[in-house]
C-alpha cells in the first residue's frame, strides 16, 4: 500500500511496510509521538538523490518518491486541484510512474474516486489512513531529509496566502470596504452640511433676513456672510468673485433697506466661524467624492458606467460587498433599499414596490412616470450582469457597462415612442391625423348614436286617435293651398248649392215614410261628424298654440269655409222639413 501526502514543497509517496499495524488505530499515534520514538522506528539515509527508510526495530513506512513543485504557480494550481477533489497534470504523471498495481491511501474520498476514474488505481480512505496521515504530518521534517522546519514554515505561509487570494479573487485594488466606508461618510457629511448651513441661515437671518431669498445656494450664502460680516459693509465690498452681477446688485440694494436687527461683533465672529466650518465640510466632501469616483471606476467600472458612482456605491454598501451583491438576482437588485415597503406590501396584500436604490439612477429618472417600473426592471437585469462581471471577471475596462447603457437608452426611446404613439392614436410612434367626426366622443373609440330627425306623426297627444290625426292632416292641406280670389269663391259656392239642391230634393215627392227615416239618419250622422270635427279642431289649436300665426289664420279660414258650406240654404230647408215631419 502507498500513502499519498501533499506538502508545501511537493507531493510525497510513502510505502507502508507493515499493513498489520493499520488494524490497530490506537497504537499508530504512539509510533509518531515524539522525534525520538520516530527515530527509533525510522531511520533515514540519503543515498545520492534517493531517500530510503531503514527501520531497525519495527518497519512502518518508507519514502518511495517525492515530486517537488517548480514554482509558486505550480504549487497553487496543484493544491487548488486537490481542494477541488481533482488531479493536476503533474500529479497524474507522478502517480502513473510510481503506482503500478499498488493500492493508494488518500486523505479525501472524492479525490480517491477521481484518481480511480482517470488512472484506474485502487484507492483507500478510512480512519486508519487518516491516523497515519496525522502521524506523518507531525514528524514530516524528520521523515523527509533536507526539509527543515525553518524552510517549511515560510513555504506553508506563502502557499496559504496565494490560495486565499485565489479563492477570494483578492486584489489590493479590489477592496470594496473602502467604498462602503466612503459612501457612508459622504451621506453623513451631506446631513451635517445641511444642518450647519440651515443654522447659518437662521442665525444670520436675524441680522439680514433678505439675504436668504437672494442667495439660494448654501455654500455661496456662507461665503457671502463670511466676506460681508455686517450688512452695513455690503455697499463697500466687491462680491464679483462669489456672486453674479445681478445678484450682487440686488444684495446691495436689500442691505440698505433691510429690516433685520443689529448684532454685536462677538455674534458676527461666531457666525463667521460657523461659516468656516460649512466651507471646510463642503471642501472635504468634494475631495471625498473624487476619491469615491476613482475607487468606483477601479473596482466596479461597468456598474459605474451603468448607474453612476453614487448609486453603485450605495448598492455595494447595501449588499455588504461586491461579491455578495454579485450573488443576488436581478429581482433583488431592483428592490434593494425598499425592503421595508416590500414586506409591508406583502403583509397588507398590496402592490409591491417597483424600485429601491435604482430610482436615483439617471436612466430611471429620464423615463416617464408610467414607464419607470419597466425601466427599473430592465436596469436591474443589466446591473446584475455588470456586477458579476466586475466581481468575478478578469477585465478591467467598462465596455460591458457602456454597451448595456446604450441598449437601455434605446429601450427607453422605444418605450417613449410607444407611449407617444398610443396618445396620438398610432401604434408606430408617428402622430396620426384623423378626420373630424362630430358624433365621436373625445378620448373614446365608440361613436355616439346620431340624433334622429323629428317625426311629428309619432307624437302622442291626449284624447287623440289616428283618425283624428289623419283628419287634421287633411284639414291642413287645403289651408296650405294658394289664396283664392273672390270670383272663384262665388263660383264654387254656386256649384255646391246646385249639387246640394239636387241631392236634397227627392226624386219621388210621394216617397214613403221609410225613405224619410233613412234621410233623417243620414242627417244625424252628418251632424255627429261635424261636432266631432269641431271638437278635434279646438283640441289641435290648443295643443299647437306655439306654432306660427300664419298656420292659425289658415286653420281659422278653413274652418270658416266649412261652416259656410254646412250652413247653406238647402240645409236650412232640410231642417224645416225635419221639424214638420216630427210635428
Amino acid at each position: 500500500m502507498l500513502l499519498l501526502f501533499e506538502t508545501p514543497a511537493g507531493f510525497a509517496l510513502f510505502k507502508v511496510l507493515d499493513e498489520g499495524k493499520l488494524s490497530k488505530v490506537e497504537d499508530l499515534g504512539k509510533e509518531f509521538s515524539s522525534p525520538d520514538s520516530a527515530r527509533k522506528c525510522l531511520y533515514l539515509a540519503l543515498l545520492g538523490l534517493n531517500l530510503t527508510v531503514i527501520l531497525y526495530q519495527h518497519q512502518v513506512v518508507k519514502l518511495k518518491a517525492f515530486s517537488k513543485f517548480e514554482n509558486t504557480s505550480e504549487a497553487l494550481e496543484s493544491v487548488t486541484k486537490i481542494i477541488e477533489s481533482s488531479t493536476s497534470k503533474g500529479l497524474r504523471k507522478f502517480l502513473r510512474a510510481n503506482c503500478d498495481g499498488e493500492t493508494l491511501a488518500v486523505a479525501d474520498s472524492k479525490l480517491g474516486n477521481a484518481i480511480k476514474d482517470k488512472l484506474k488505481i485502487e484507492c483507500v480512505h478510512n480512519n486508519a489512513v487518516m491516523e497515519l496521515m496525522r502521524g506523518v504530518r507531525s514528524q514530516l521534517t524528520e521523515l523527509i531529509s533536507g526539509l527543515a522546519t525553518q524552510d517549511l514554515a515560510p513555504m506553508s505561509l506563502g502557499l496559504s496566502h496565494s490560495l486565499s487570494r485565489y479563492k477570494l479573487k483578492f486584489s489590493p485594488d479590489k477592496v470594496d470596504t473602502m467604498i462602503i466606508q466612503a459612501i457612508g461618510l459622504l451621506d453623513d457629511l451631506d446631513k451635517e452640511l445641511n444642518t450647519y448651513a440651515m443654522r447659518v441661515r437662521e442665525w444670520y437671518g436675524w441680522h439680514f433676513p433678505e439675504l436668504a431669498k437672494i442667495v439660494q445656494d448654501n455654500i455661496l450664502y456662507a461665503r457671502s456672510v463670511k466676506l460681508m460680516g455686517s450688512r452695513d459693509n455690503a455697499a463697500k465690498l466687491d462680491f464679483s468673485e462669489i456672486l453674479p452681477e445681478e445678484v450682487e446688485a440686488e444684495l446691495k440694494e436689500a442691505a440698505v433697506i433691510s429690516m433685520g436687527s443689529d448684532v454685536s461683533d462677538v455674534d458676527l465672529m461666531n457666525i463667521k466661524e460657523l461659516c468656516d466650518q460649512v466651507l471646510s465640510l463642503a471642501e472635504y466632501r468634494a475631495q471625498l467624492y473624487d476619491y469615491l469616483k476613482n475607487r468606483m471606476n477601479t473596482i466596479a467600472p461597468n456598474l459605474t458606467a451603468l448607474v453612476g458612482e453614487l448609486v453603485g456605491a450605495r448598492l455595494i454598501a447595501h449588499g455588504g460587498s461586491l461579491l455578495n451583491l454579485a450573488k443576488q438576482p436581478g429581482s433583488t437588485v431592483q428592490i434593494l433599499g425598499a425592503e421595508k415597503a416590500l414586506f409591508r406590501a406583502l403583509k397588507t396584500k398590496h402592490a409591491t414596490p417597483k424600485y429601491g436604490l435604482l430610482y436615483h439612477a439617471s436612466l430611471v429618472g429620464q423615463a416617464p412616470p408610467k414607464m419607470k417600473g419597466k425601466m427599473s426592471r430592465s436596469l436591474a437585469a443589466k446591473a446584475a450582469l455588470t456586477i458579476r462581471y466586475d466581481a468575478l471577471g478578469d477585465g478591467q475596462d467598462d465596455s460591458m457597462g457602456l454597451e448595456n447603457r446604450l441598449k437601455l437608452e434605446a429601450r427607453l426611446r422605444n418605450l417613449e415612442g410607444k407611449e407617444l404613439g398610443r396618445s396620438a392614436g398610432s401604434a408606430k410612434g408617428k402622430p396620426k391625423i384623423e378626420a373630424y367626426d362630430k358624433d365621436r366622443k373625445k378620448g373614446a373609440g365608440g361613436l355616439i348614436t346620431p340624433a334622429k330627425t323629428y317625426n311629428p306623426s309619432a307624437d302622442a297627444i291626449l284624447w287623440q286617435t289616428p283618425n283624428s290625426t289623419a283628419r287634421k292632416v287633411e284639414e291642413e292641406e287645403p289651408a296650405k293651398e294658394a289664396p283664392v280670389t273672390g270670383e272663384e269663391k262665388k263660383e264654387k259656392k254656386k256649384k255646391k248649392k246646385r249639387s246640394e239642391e239636387e241631392t236634397a230634393v227627392p226624386s219621388d215627392r210621394n216617397g214613403t215614410a221609410e225613405q224619410d227615416g233613412e234621410g233623417e239618419a243620414k242627417k244625424e250622422k252628418k251632424k255627429k261628424k261635424k261636432h266631432q270635427a269641431e271638437s278635434d279642431g279646438v283640441q289641435n289649436d290648443a295643443e299647437n298654440a306655439d306654432e306660427g300665426g300664419k298656420k292659425k289664420k289658415k286653420r281659422k279660414h278653413a274652418e270658416a269655409v266649412e261652416d259656410d258650406e254646412y250652413e247653406t240654404p238647402s240645409k236650412k230647408k232640410e231642417k224645416k222639413k225635419k221639424k214638420k215631419t216630427e210635428g
